[in-house]
């Protein structure tokens, strides 16, 4: 089947990674639907994008941190497309980090972070998986952790953002294996610094801090992420691949590739 006719939800599509894979998949010839959870505006906009394309879009409004949401978003997506092939656990982030340290981090905090980063892929997918086995839909499910989940970052103070991802590739691998058997791949896409609208929040000389510490020289764009979505859910080019991680952050976590010297 390879790529073309899949129907692909994807979870914090309405701006960055989420939004660049809708538009990805339309253009290989996929139906989408598009979750968000504030940024209507920006699902609109994907959204939008996907039908210029010539291809089905909707909108489902959910906070994937929530169990009954997500039940609700998936289903909903079934009664419209009528299957799910391609599910991509995008929504995630570490934003208004409190301040104080660790030991002065409320627990209100500390569990938002992992129903966001970790929990919202298993709640999203045991129900994915549920009607990919019954329809013995051979489907795909690819999640997106970061290189914070291999490497952390004292000074953006990572707690509990990296312990939450570095949970979702394990949860990708115990989940790959259990679901092998039915012909479900899952494998996880971890990326490095990939600019976004978010970006703007960096400063330069931040974003020159990260970028010592890239070996290939450059911040990562969402266009270095999709085609290695597009890759995970191609039913020839990937059938053989399961409970992986794909780090593609320019080199930024490989073990001494830190600081390198900008000309």
């Amino acid at each position: 089947m390879g790529v073309a006719g899949k129907k692909v939800l994807i979870t914090g599509a309405s701006h960055g990674i989420g939004a660049a894979a809708a538009t990805a998949f339309a253009q290989a010839g996929c139906d989408v639907g598009i979750n968000y959870h504030r940024n209507r505006e920006g699902a609109e906009a994907t959204r939008s994008a996907v039908r210029a394309l010539g291809r089905e879009a909707e909108l489902y409004e959910a906070d994937v941190s929530d169990p009954d949401a997500c039940e609700t978003m998936v289903n909903a997506f079934l009664d419209r497309f009528g299957r799910i092939d391609v599910l991509i656990n995008n929504a995630g982030g570490a934003l208004r980090i409190p301040e104080g340290g660790f030991i002065d981090m409320p627990v209100s905090y500390w569990n938002n972070q992992v129903d966001l980063n970790l929990n919202a892929a298993a709640y999203t997918s045991r129900i994915a998986i549920r009607d990919m086995i019954a329809r013995k839909n051979r489907g795909k499910i690819i999640n997106v952790g970061s290189i914070h989940g291999i490497v952390t970052w004292v000074k953006r103070k990572m707690l509990p953002y990296s312990p939450a991802k570095a949970g979702l590739a394990m949860f990708t691998k115990a989940l790959g294996v259990e679901v092998a058997r039915y012909g479900i791949n899952v494998n996880l896409i971890a990326p490095g610094f990939i600019q976004t609208s978010l970006s703007a929040r960096y400063s330069e000389e931040e974003k020159k801090a990260f970028l010592r510490k890239i070996p290939l020289g450059r911040l990562g764009s969402t266009s270095d992420i999709t085609p290695m979505m597009l890759f995970l859910a191609d039913d020839e080019k990937s059938a053989f691949i399961t409970g992986q991680t794909f780090v593609i952050d320019g080199g930024q976590s490989i073990d001494g590739a830190i600081d390198r010297m900008i000309d």
